[in-house]
Formats: structure tokens, sequence, C-alpha cells
């Protein structure tokens, strides 16, 4: 996730193993990570979705450490009970899912560091696609 970000192009801090208060990574563009928008991010791996609890645990966070955004990122997915707030929190927290986690990363593979794609090796294939019959028209 830190990786996703970096390569996005944010400057990022990742809280140590253990607890960590409901912060699991603080990220922000510009170098040295001052600029806007300043993002909060939990990260949960767990592989059933994720209860409503947690969102409002990253809600308050990000007012606790000056978060403008958040981002809830569950392998498992979200509850209905979460994405039931998805239209009252748009402007304030984004979720991702697991396609939602491996598009960023197929989005961001080729400014990935070198270490992560030697780890993770991977080879974009160009296929010719079949025209449709609207397009031969």
């Amino acid at each position: 996730m830190e990786a996703i970000l970096g390569a996005q192009g944010f400057t990022t801090y990742r809280s140590s193993k253990g607890p960590d208060g409901g912060v699991d990574i603080l990220a922000a563009p510009e170098t040295l990570g001052f600029g806007h928008p300043r993002i909060c991010v939990q990260v949960k791996s767990q592989s059933s979705a994720l209860e409503r609890p947690v969102l409002d645990q990253l809600v308050g966070t990000m007012q606790h450490v000056g978060a403008d955004q958040g981002l809830l990122v569950c392998w498992g997915g979200f509850k209905s009970s979460i994405m039931k707030e998805v239209a009252r929190l748009f402007f304030k927290v984004r979720l991702w899912d697991q396609n939602d986690l491996i598009q960023q990363f197929l989005s961001v593979y080729d400014k990935l560091d070198e270490d992560l794609q030697a780890e993770i090796p991977l080879k974009r294939i160009w296929t010719v696609a079949a025209q449709d019959s609207d397009d031969a028209a």
C-alpha cells in the first residue's frame, strides 16, 4: 500500500508494528509531504468483510492527525453498514477492496521500486482486441 502511494507521488509515513492508534500510513503530496490532500490510511488484510466501527475509527483518527481525507483498505471488502456511508463520506473517505488494490497496483507497477518489481515480477502482454460489430460500420 505504501509503495502504491509513493509511486503516485505521495510522501508517506508508516506506523511501526503493533498498536497504531488507527493510523497505518499517512500520506501527502510534494517532496516533504506538506501538500494537500493529507491522507490517513487504515489497512486491514482480513478476508472477511469489514464492519462499521473501523470506518468510524478512521474518521475520528483523520480529525486527530489533521488529515483531509481517509483511505480504508480491506482485502475482504466491506459490509453493507459501511457501504451505506459511501455517499455521505464521498468527499472525505475512499474504500478500496481487493479489486481496487490490484487495479491501483497494476496502474503504477512501472513506477514501483525495482526490488518490489523483482519480488512480484509481472510482464505486460498486448493482444489484438476483437472488433465489435458496432465499430465495423
